[in-house]
């Protein structure tokens, strides 16, 4: 859509986590150095808290690809599993074969298994998303599991990812067991102005871009205080500026296509009425819409009058 014009080979800001993205500054890639270090010391449990669109997934997809060959790593995204549905979950990501199998021998089997991958020299890293909102008896079942281990190191290694409800979740008196065994704890923290000026002139840069700066100090501010930091909020708005721009035709962002791009985010609720030209809100109203069926759907539904600007709030 607005790649040519902006001379991009690919969309800058796009929530999906791709590792060529990855932003390593504001501490983003000494975490990262330093979940790897842990997991391959093998000293037990691990934590990673950050507020909603903080970058955990991307952090967790960068950890997935930064760690060697030696490591088996297994993704658990799914956090309402009861402690036998996480079982049988780590079995069949291991390659068992559980079908007929009763719970404690699904136990003994990845056990079992576990020393063979060890015995090979490799390890087994468990990353759980979303872990703040899992049930408390599951958590206490990763806590069992991370008692499995040799007289010498664990032979399982475990992350836990979530929002900084994790934190009061582990506070809890009969889960301190399990609080005990997390052994390092990391938070990402939101982005500083900053870091926001290098991250977007980063993401720009990975995506093709060779121009002049394209978000002035102006702009930035109003990204940088709309957005608290946080890295998902920032992608939306500043895809949404690079729409508002090429709608009208010009490679200059201002803080009026900033604030248009604010009106079109679910997250903020704008302060007042934009009064900005027809063109240029229409395109930013269909944009997700055009990021999926393309500029010909847009102008379908146009002609068919199901696309105005009544239909966009405004």
């Amino acid at each position: 859509m607005y790649l040519h014009h902006f001379g991009l080979h690919s969309t800058p800001f796009s929530l999906s986590p791709h590792p060529e993205f990855f932003y390593a500054g504001a501490r983003r890639g000494a975490t990262l150095e330093a979940l790897c270090y842990a997991i391959l010391q093998g000293e037990g449990i691990v934590k990673v808290t950050g507020e909603v669109g903080s970058g955990k997934t991307m952090l967790c997809r960068m950890l997935s690809e930064r760690l060697p060959s030696t490591v088996i790593v297994i993704y658990i995204a799914n956090p309402s599993l009861s402690p036998d549905e996480l079982l049988y979950t780590l079995a069949a990501d291991l390659g068992l074969d559980t079908d007929t199998m009763r719970v404690s021998a699904v136990i003994r089997a990845i056990q079992q298994v576990l020393i063979e991958r060890h015995t090979e020299g490799k390890c087994v890293v468990v990353l759980i998303d979303e872990a703040h909102a899992m049930p408390r008896d599951s958590l206490e079942e990763i806590r069992l599991l991370s008692n499995l281990e040799t007289t010498r190191s664990k032979l399982l290694q475990i992350v836990l990812f979530g929002q900084p409800e994790l934190d009061t979740v582990l506070a809890r008196n009969d889960l301190r067991q399990l609080r005990e065994r997390v052994v390092h704890s990391f938070a990402l923290t939101a982005l500083k102005p900053d870091d926001i000026r290098d991250y977007l002139a980063f993401r720009l840069t990975a995506a093709g871009y060779r121009g002049d700066e394209l978000f002035s100090p102006a702009v930035r501010a109003v990204i940088a205080e709309a957005s608290q930091g946080l890295t998902r909020r920032i992608n939306l708005i500043a895809d949404k500026c690079l729409l508002a721009a090429f709608a009208e035709d010009t490679r200059h962002i201002t803080v009026a296509h900033a604030q248009a791009a604010l009106a079109d985010c679910a997250f903020h609720a704008p302060r007042r009425r934009l009064l900005l030209p027809p063109r240029t809100l229409a395109w930013l109203g269909a944009g997700l819409v055009l990021t999926v069926c393309g500029v010909w759907a847009t102008a379908w539904l146009a002609q068919r009058g199901l696309l105005s600007l009544s239909a966009l709030g405004l």
